[in-house]
């Protein structure tokens, strides 16, 4: 992963793991069930998330508006948490593809509220690479 933040090593350690390790803990962050609350859908290629991602691909000079097909950009969110009383916590991968076909994966990081989606600063980590897991 190239990072393009300075976040706290600690939290980004946490990210890790939810991505690795906390399929069903992302699976029940994105539903709505009594006993959790409703989290804001900063999902959606018109979106912060998706949108803050392509500007620190394009400043780091990894792609370019003339490369990407954004029709074709994918946001999903992947954890989401409530971090005060009115601020969430949300991890997002965003998927871009390039009109040749080559796709740019990034996970995202920031503080969103149900008024706007960029309540703090934002990370953007590129995923240079991406295992399966191996079948037994």
């Amino acid at each position: 992963m190239q990072v393009v933040s300075s976040r706290p090593w600690g939290f980004v350690a946490w990210v890790l793991v939810v991505l690795i390790g906390g399929s069903s803990v992302v699976a029940s962050q994105t539903r709505r069930s009594p006993t959790r609350v409703a989290a804001p859908d900063c999902t959606g290629r018109d979106r912060y998330q998706a949108v803050t991602a392509f500007v620190h691909l394009k400043n780091a000079g990894l792609t370019d508006n003339a490369k990407i097909d954004f029709t074709k950009t994918k946001v999903t969110r992947l954890a989401s948490e409530k971090v005060s009383a009115r601020l969430f916590r949300q991890v997002h991968r965003v998927v871009f593809t390039e009109h040749s076909g080559k796709q740019i994966e990034v996970i995202t990081v920031n503080d969103v509220s149900f008024e706007e989606c960029s309540e703090t600063s934002f990370d953007v980590f590129v995923v240079s690479q991406h295992f399966s897991p191996v079948a037994p």
